[in-house]
């Protein structure tokens, strides 16, 4: 093996240990399930996503992958928990729903397919990674020039330290306690200095409202714990 993989072991192994759980809509990744929506209604503010060739980084067990195919798009879709692949994979059999799953990292894709894709996704995931500029340069690499990149993750503030991590994990199990570490969120601000580097302009930004007692969900102007921004790549000059 050459370079060291862009992932902690122990966070794959806590994803694999809840894989079985992925599709349960009331189970622990209820939550993905509920904004899910939403992540689709702010990728069709910039590009329709019918006949679109999309690349999910960190797929998951494939809840936004699925739902882009249904959205008629063609999707791939990579992670490195392989439990979570296997799940993702069996479930769209079940469902007949065809996604391209494939266990490999961002970086090692984008070496294989420069510029290939017309939308690239990458959700709930930079905060799980302990080099997430390598992933939005992967991004950036992958998307077509006039493309667009989507990320969401989770803002770094008390306030999302306490509904984040304090409500959601351990008062109301909304998530997987242990899930998140808070020194990984990322600034909006830090995440658009990464993507800069990597060239990607930033169109705009959305956060993402979550109150799971009143049962609703929307976007909003407000970033302060989850987040979506969307980014394009220039055309060649």
């Amino acid at each position: 093996m050459s370079q060291q993989i862009n992932a902690d072991p122990a966070e794959l192994e806590n994803f694999n240990r809840l894989s079985n759980t992925w599709w349960d809509t009331e189970g622990e990744f209820a939550a993905l399930h509920k904004i899910n929506p939403l992540r689709l209604e702010f990728i069709r503010r910039f590009q329709p996503i019918e006949a679109q060739s999309v690349l999910d980084i960190g797929c998951g067990g494939g809840i936004l992958s699925e739902s882009l195919v249904q959205a008629g798009a063609q999707v791939t879709g990579i992670d490195l928990a392989q439990d979570v692949l296997t799940v993702a994979k069996l479930h769209g059999l079940d469902v007949g729903i065809k996604v391209d799953y494939q266990l490999i990292s961002a970086e090692d894709y984008a070496v294989k397919h420069s510029g290939e894709h017309d939308i690239v996704t990458c959700m709930e995931m930079l905060e799980h990674v302990p080099d997430p500029a390598a992933i939005i340069e992967a991004a950036a690499e992958c998307v077509k020039p006039g493309g667009w990149v989507f990320f969401s993750t989770l803002n770094r503030n008390f306030k999302s330290y306490l509904l984040a991590i304090i409500a959601a994990e351990q008062l109301l199990n909304l998530v997987p306690k242990g899930t998140h570490t808070h020194d990984k969120f990322i600034t909006p601000a830090e995440l658009d200095a990464m993507a800069r580097q990597s060239g990607l302009l930033l169109k705009q930004a959305a956060g993402i409202e979550f109150n799971p007692l009143l049962e609703r969900y929307g976007l909003s102007d407000k970033l302060d714990i989850n987040y979506l921004l969307a980014y394009q790549k220039p055309l060649d000059i």
